[in-house]
């Protein structure tokens, strides 16, 4: 029961992050938005959730996921996951999160290279 309440706490969370990021692109930084929207539709939701559960928490990331996360590429997987962790409740862990973040994609492109 609480492995299900965690996850749907970080859905709550991912949910309102998506949210607040969408408005701000489409303002300020059309080209940004552009990508998130092509970023997104490269993942599944339920990758996308596990991707951000270990970046961000302490998650386990499927080799399915990891398949899904090469497939939409570094560039995307850098964007997305760098707008999230600059968020003010955020930035004081940023480099730690960009460190997980590259720690992610690394793991993933070798998980995908024995697949």
């Amino acid at each position: 029961m609480s492995k299900f309440s965690a996850q749907v706490s970080l859905l709550f969370i991912v949910v309102a992050l998506v949210c607040a990021f969408v408005p701000v692109f489409s303002v300020d930084e059309g080209e940004v938005k552009t990508l998130w929207d092509t970023c997104l539709v490269k993942i599944t939701p339920k990758c996308a959730l596990n991707i951000i559960a270990v970046v961000f928490g302490n998650g386990t990331l499927s080799d399915l996921c990891c398949s899904d996360l090469v497939k939409e590429g570094k560039l995307c997987h850098d964007t997305l996951i760098k707008y999230i962790a600059d968020r003010p409740s955020l930035i004081a862990h940023e480099t730690e999160y960009l460190k997980m973040r590259d720690e992610v994609w690394n793991h993933c492109v070798s998980i995908s290279k024995t697949l």
